[in-house]
């Protein structure tokens, strides 16, 4: 802040631009010298008639020159800081604004200073000396700064990862022109967030602490590890029979350039596909590490339900489901009507069983289950991973339509794609499934329908859904869901 004027000496006052002078001030220092010349005069006077004045007078002259000489050499040895700038001036006061202000003042300094990017960057170099410290020059001179680096050796080369930090102008194009000069290859980058500043040990212990607390974290950990990716769990095979890619995964994976194959627990694969950026010995090693802790821990869903009363005033508990409650969603299939599963599966209403290994498994997204005060299911809610999208299911027996369960599992559903980080999810109906649409809309969210042949794919685009995220848990809809996105099998 600009230091109050009656602090500053009076000479730097102004008015309008132009000094401000005072007589008192002057008259006072003008008769201060004549009283000092006088006053010199006089001792003079008194000394130079003495036996010894000549003497005395060479002598305080010869101290007189002694001390300015001294005062001269202290000065020059320890001299004061210089005066501030006004651009000194200006850039300290917002620095000491934004320490006052707190964390939003850091809009004020990247006004002022220059607004900054941060960049993800992956590059290839030789394993010898003096490599790293090339990549590092090229970018010192754009300007860039290294926040981070990580280093993937293989076998005759080291991947190096960057977080960087560059000015707001600087292209992707000038980057990776400047390190394919430095020797590097193979360049990918992309632009970074706040959330890329967090170390990679804190990162990977943060998943393992997701993945160890809930069963289904596991696909979306290992998106959140290995970046920009493809996943896919698909079930085991029989005893003699090839995998799905036409070869055996061994136990301990396998890892070729841009996919990787990982066995998962229950003895499917998990498929792990990059379509540009080779995987590395160090990412696979951490994907497997993941792995092998959901194995070790086993089938597991977090504690939590919520009560909820409808409507019409039923009670109703809503809670995770996994296997475990697989006789109970077979019961709650039979007392549907075969009009109800056709809606859901769009298939044989007598395969409609089989398909409930699968969304109740967490290896393949989450399940909710509405139940009543007895125990019995009367609602399923499906989040289902596929691969890079995400689906939501609905299914709600015939005796409990049209109250409301649909809406609330549904809200749920997204909140927790929200939170999961999808950017989309979307449903598998008919097109005269009027209350799965009806259930669609009252998302409130922005909708896009595509119909093919009778089947209607509603897609709702969750930019907008922080605000459901936090509505969903307490809101009494009444927009009730007949029950039925479908799964894609």
């Amino acid at each position: 802040m600009t230091p109050n004027s009656s602090h500053l000496p009076k000479t730097t006052r102004t008015r309008d631009g132009r000094p401000v002078h005072h007589w008192r001030r002057d008259l006072v220092e003008l008769a201060a010298l004549f009283t000092a010349v006088a006053v010199a005069d006089a001792v003079a006077n008194t000394v130079g008639h003495g036996p010894d004045g000549p003497m005395l007078l060479v002598c305080s002259a010869a101290g007189l020159v002694a001390t300015a000489v001294f005062h001269v050499w202290w000065a020059r040895r320890h001299g004061h800081a210089p005066p501030r700038t006004d651009s000194g001036a200006r850039t300290a006061d917002i620095a000491g604004s934004v320490e006052r202000a707190g964390p939003s003042g850091s809009d004020t300094v990247a006004e002022a200073v220059g607004a900054a990017t941060l960049w993800r960057m992956r590059t290839t170099v030789r394993d010898e000396p003096g490599t790293l410290a090339a990549l590092c020059a090229a970018l010192a001179a754009h300007r860039v700064d290294v926040l981070s680096l990580q280093t993937h050796p293989l076998a005759e080369s080291v991947v190096d990862e960057f977080l960087l930090r560059g000015p707001s102008g600087l292209t992707t194009a000038e980057i990776t022109r400047s390190v394919a000069g430095a020797g590097g290859t193979g360049t990918w980058i992309e632009r970074a967030d706040a959330h890329d500043l967090v170390d990679a040990p804190t990162r990977v212990l943060s998943l393992a602490t997701r993945t160890a607390l809930d069963a289904a974290e596991l696909p979306l950990a290992l998106r959140q590890l290995l970046g920009r990716c493809t996943i896919r769990s698909l079930p085991a095979e029989a005893p003699g029979r090839t995998g799905h890619t036409g070869r055996t995964t061994p136990v301990e994976g396998a890892l070729e350039e841009t996919v990787m194959r990982l066995r998962a627990p229950e003895g499917g694969v998990i498929t792990v596909e990059r379509p540009f950026l080779p995987f590395t010995p160090t990412e696979f090693a951490r994907a497997r590490a993941l792995v092998e802790l959901d194995a070790r821990l086993g089938p597991r869903v977090p504690d939590g339900q919520d009560v909820l009363t409808l409507p019409g005033g039923n009670a109703i508990t809503v809670r995770r489901a996994d296997g475990a409650d697989l006789a109970a969603a077979r019961a709650m299939h039979e007392r549907c009507s075969a009009h109800t599963l056709r809606m859901r599966y769009h298939g044989p209403v007598g395969d409609a069983d089989r398909y409930l290994d699968h969304l109740l498994s967490p290896r393949f997204g989450r399940t909710l289950a509405a139940r009543t005060a007895s125990g019995r299911i009367v609602g399923l809610g499906h989040l289902l991973w596929d691969g890079d999208e995400t689906e939501v299911a609905l299914l709600v027996e015939d005796a409990w339509q049209r109250r409301g369960v649909g809406a609330q599992l549904l809200g749920r559903l997204v909140a927790m794609a929200v939170e999961a980080g999808c950017e989309s999810v979307y449903a598998v109906t008919q097109a005269s499934n009027t209350g799965m649409v009806a259930a669609m809309r009252g998302l409130g969210l922005p909708l896009d329908y595509q119909i093919e042949e009778g089947t209607l794919v509603v897609t709702a685009r969750l930019g907008t859904a922080p605000a459901l995220a936090h509505d969903a848990s307490g809101a009494h809809d009444t927009t009730g869901a007949h029950g039925d996105g479908a799964a894609r099998n």
